[in-house]
């Protein structure tokens, strides 16, 4: 997996180039951790991942390990599978997966399924 990461002032873009698993979650996870102190705004953009498993709920929804500063988190360019899997989670447990936080330039009804 590729990872492309740009800061400017005390915002961060994240650019994973690759499928989001369990074996690419450290990599991810140490680019968080490589963010200068003052980046308070990261954005995730995933343009580039077709594919997201459960990682990528732990990557977007687990808090930061202590002592690191808490981050706004939003993400851009989902493809249609990662969207799925965050919808799912989103209706499994709304609470814990809110995705108006997490993409909060997507109206809300954009954000449940379709209609069978």
């Amino acid at each position: 997996m590729n990872i492309t990461t740009t800061v400017h002032g005390t915002s961060a873009r994240i650019s994973p180039c690759g499928e989001i698993d369990f074996d690419t979650l450290p990599p991810l996870r140490a680019a968080v951790d490589a963010l200068p102190l003052q980046v308070t705004d990261l954005q995730w953009d995933l343009a580039l991942t077709p594919f997201m498993d459960v990682a990528g709920l732990h990557l977007l929804f687990t808090p930061t390990a202590g002592g690191a500063p808490e981050r706004r988190a939003t993400v851009i360019g989902l493809r249609t599978q990662p969207l799925s899997l965050l919808r799912v989670a989103a209706d499994m447990n709304p609470t814990i997966f809110d995705l108006t936080r997490l993409l909060p330039d997507v109206p809300p009804a954009d954000l449940r399924p379709a209609a069978p």
